[in-house]
C-alpha cells in the first residue's frame, strides 16, 4: 500500500526479506500511528522475538514472517552434513512456530517450504528452495488478499456502515489485507460509505493501525470504544460486520480471532447484521477437531492494566491505568461459532462457515496449486 510519511508517499509492503545480508524486514508496527519505522531481523531468534513482541502481527504477516525466517535460519547453515541440517531445520521451526500459537498461518507457511526444500538433494539446494518458496508464499499472501477484495466487494453498497475490529488491514498481510480488502476494492470502484473500527484493547490494533490504514487511504472512518458497538447496532448505525483470523477450521467453521471478536458476532447476530470474516487459504486449519483444541494465548497482565502512548514531547511511554494492587487476565483470542457467521469470504469466493468441509478437496487443490 502507499504510506505518506512527512509529506512523501512511498509503496512499502509490511514483510520483505533481504536475501545478501540474510535479514528479515518489518514494519515496526508497535509505534504506528506515531512513528513509521522499518527494522531488520539479523537471525531467526529475533525473528521469533519480534513475531512474540509483536513488532509484526496478523495472520497473513506473521506468516511471511515466518517463512522468511525458517529460510533466513537454514540458509544461516554452514554444515554439509544433511542429518545436523535437518536438526536445524527442526530447531527453527519449533522457534518460530511457538512465538504465537494460536495463529495457524505460521505453521502452515513452513510446512509448505519444508514440501518444497524436499526437492533438493544437497544442503545448498535446499536453502535456496528454501528462500524461493518464502518468497512464493508472500506473494501468494498478496494475490488472495486481492482476490479476496474482488469477491468482498459485492457486500459493499453505497452508504453503508461497516464495523470492523482489531487490524485484518495490509499490516497484518503482507499487502492489502483481509478485513479491509473489500473495502479497499469498494473505495477504488468510488463507493461511498463509512467504517467503525473498534479500538481493540489491550493493544488498541484497531485504533492505532486500521485507523492510520483508512486515514492514509482517504476513507472516513470513527474509532469506537470497543463496548460501543451494541449501542451502534441496537441504533441501526451498523449495515455490516468484516473482521479477519487467525485459524478457521476447515471441519467446523469456527473462526479464532482477535479477543472481542465472539462478541460483536454475538451482537450482530441478535441484530440481524451480516457478519463475514476474511481469509487467505492459509489461515484454514484442517487438523483440530473443534474450538475448544485451538491453543488460546495468553499474553502478559501488563497489556491489561496499563496503556502504551505518546507524550506530547514525542516520548513513547506505558502508563498504569488499573488498581496498583490488582492483577489481570489477558487472553489474546476467542473462538466464534460458525452459526454466528454470515460467510467466510475467502480467495475463491465466499462461503457458508460449514460448506468448507464440503469443498475441503477444491480449498486444498488451490494451496497446491499456489
Amino acid at each position: 500500500m502507499n504510506v505518506t510519511v512527512r509529506g512523501r508517499g512511498r509503496a512499502h509492503r509490511t514483510v520483505t526479506f533481504d536475501a545478501a545480508r540474510n535479514e528479515v524486514r518489518l514494519i515496526e508496527q508497535r509505534l504506528l500511528p506515531h512513528e513509521f519505522k522499518i527494522i531488520g531481523t539479523r537471525d531467526y531468534p529475533e525473528t521469533a522475538a519480534a513475531i512474540r513482541d509483536m513488532i509484526v502481527r496478523g495472520a497473513g504477516a506473521i506468516g511471511a514472517t515466518a517463512a522468511y525466517g525458517f529460510a533466513q535460519g537454514v540458509r544461516a547453515f554452514r554444515g554439509r552434513g544433511m542429518a545436523a541440517f535437518e536438526r536445524r531445520a527442526d530447531l527453527v521451526f519449533r522457534t518460530l512456530a511457538e512465538a504465537r500459537p494460536t495463529a495457524v498461518d505460521p505453521v502452515n507457511a513452513m510446512l509448505g517450504i519444508r514440501a518444497v526444500m524436499k526437492k533438493g538433494a544437497t544442503v545448498t539446494e535446499q536453502q535456496d528452495l528454501a528462500l524461493g518458496a518464502a518468497e512464493a508464499f508472500a506473494e501468494e499472501d498478496v494475490r488472495h488478499c486481492r482476490e479476496i477484495g474482488e469477491h468482498g466487494l459485492e457486500l459493499i453498497r453505497d452508504g453503508m456502515r461497516i464495523l470492523t475490529h482489531c487490524n485484518a488491514g495490509w499490516l497484518a498481510f503482507v499487502d492489502i489485507g483481509s478485513a479491509t480488502a473489500p473495502m479497499y476494492a469498494a473505495h477504488a470502484a468510488g463507493r461511498k460509505f463509512h467504517v467503525f473500527t473498534d479500538e481493540t484493547r489491550p493493544r488498541s490494533q484497531g485504533a492505532s493501525l486500521t485507523a492510520w490504514e483508512l486515514s492514509q487511504q482517504g476513507i472516513p472512518h470513527h474509532v469506537i470504544a470497543d463496548n460501543a458497538a451494541g449501542h451502534l447496532m441496537q441504533r441501526g448505525e451498523i449495515d455490516l460486520v468484516i473482521v479477519g483470523a487467525d485459524r478457521v477450521l476447515g471441519r467446523t467453521g469456527e473462526v479464532a480471532n482477535k479477543i472481542g471478536t465472539y462478541t460483536k458476532a454475538v451482537l450482530a447476530h441478535r441484530h440481524v447484521i451480516p457478519f463475514y470474516v476474511a481469509i487467505p487459504l492459509s489461515t484454514l486449519d484442517w487438523n483440530l477437531a473443534g474450538g475448544a483444541d485451538i491453543p488460546i494465548e495468553e499474553r502478559a497482565p501488563e497489556e491489561v492494566l496499563g496503556a502504551w502512548g505518546v507524550t506530547r514531547s514525542g516520548k513513547r511511554e506505558w502508563v498504569r491505568i488499573a488498581d496498583p494492587a490488582s492483577t489481570a487476565r489477558n487472553p489474546g483470542f476467542d473462538v466464534t461459532p460458525a452459526e454466528l457467521i454470515t460467510g467466510i469470504i475467502t480467495p475463491l469466493g465466499i462461503f457458508k462457515p460449514r460448506e468448507l468441509a464440503r469443498r475441503r478437496k477444491h480449498l486444498e487443490a488451490a494451496v497446491a496449486k499456489g
